[in-house]
């Protein structure tokens, strides 16, 4: 068993408060590891990096959509007025409504537009819920292709075992579980080496390809994948050509430019931990800018003022 490794160091005051341990891995465009810290193949669920084998699958099924709202279906969206208003011209091209969503009601990720929703009395909401615009996408498969849109998320169900049967293909490797989402669609688990293949193969597909037709998506319209003021938002915008999807649980995909893919899991599941550490990655490998170097160092806060900071753990 390889153990888990530093990915990131808390720093409070000059004293080092914490660590977050976890396994990062990079492979080529051959799938072969080139670097790896902790396990490669470590078997991991990989949550919402899942969503861009799940979108080229919809694709690959016919689903008629491009541009921003392809990017909402492999979005995990912060809830923003314009995410909603996606997801319900996804559900519209279907001749469908809120009530076909079957993820949960939610309130938006985003810390100011949930506050300001709160203020108004509003409530959650499955439109508003991180994950509608994937739901909505896969309703809108389900009506293209005649299959019913009341069990869509049942594993057993064609839109799910197309996605199931993407999911491996880029991976190029075999499915190890079976679990259940936290928007409630199936979740198929991988290794982290599975995992960094699947950023891989989308950056690398040919043109005109399901998997490239939704990684040219996202990394055209980040802010409809993620938010406006979203930390994978300004790591896309600022590397021409990255392809990135974060999970829940502090898991984490990349695509590069140049056809590697990388992925990561922090153990403990401490979202704050995740853009540090592959900020720190990216570094390792030789890619550096303003933007990496802003994540590569989160402030840690005391009293209202910068008391410390989140840094990357020594992964040269």
């Amino acid at each position: 068993m390889v153990e888990a490794v530093v990915l990131a160091e808390v720093w409070r005051s000059g004293v080092l408060e914490g660590v977050h341990r976890g396994h990062a891995v990079v492979v080529g465009p051959d799938g072969q590891v080139e670097r790896a810290w902790g396990d490669p193949d470590q078997r991991i669920l990989p949550r919402s990096a899942n969503k861009p084998a799940q979108a080229a699958a919809m694709v690959r099924a016919g689903l008629p959509l491009d541009g921003e709202l392809l990017a909402l279906s492999a979005a995990s969206h912060s809830g923003e007025a314009f995410h909603a208003e996606g997801a319900r011209r996804i559900l519209a091209r279907g001749s469908l409504d809120d009530t076909a969503l079957r993820n949960p009601a939610d309130f938006p990720l985003d810390d100011n537009v949930r506050v300001d929703l709160l203020a108004r009395g509003g409530v959650p909401l499955p439109i508003l819920m991180n994950c509608s615009g994937k739901h909505a996408a896969m309703l809108l498969t389900c009506v293209t292709n005649d299959w019913p849109v009341d069990d869509y998320l049942a594993p057993d169900h064609p839109l799910q075992r197309a996605c199931h049967d993407e999911l491996e293909v880029l991976a190029g490797e075999v499915s190890w579980a079976t679990a259940i989402d936290g928007c409630g669609a199936p979740l198929y688990g991988l290794t982290l080496r599975g995992l960094a293949n699947v950023g891989s193969a989308c950056v690398g597909a040919d043109p005109g390809t399901p998997p490239r037709l939704v990684a040219d998506a996202m990394r055209t319209h980040p802010e409809w994948v993620a938010g406006t003021a979203r930390d994978a938002t300004a790591l896309t915008r600022s590397m021409p050509g990255l392809l990135v999807k974060e999970g829940a649980e502090a898991v984490y995909v990349a695509g590069l430019p140049d056809g590697r893919g990388i992925a990561l899991k922090i153990d403990d599941g401490a979202n704050r931990a995740r853009p540090v550490a592959m900020a720190g990655i990216l570094q390792a490998l030789g890619i550096d800018n303003a933007t990496i170097q802003e994540q590569a160092h989160a402030p840690l806060m005391g009293g209202g003022a910068v008391a410390g900071e989140i840094r990357p753990g020594s992964l040269t």
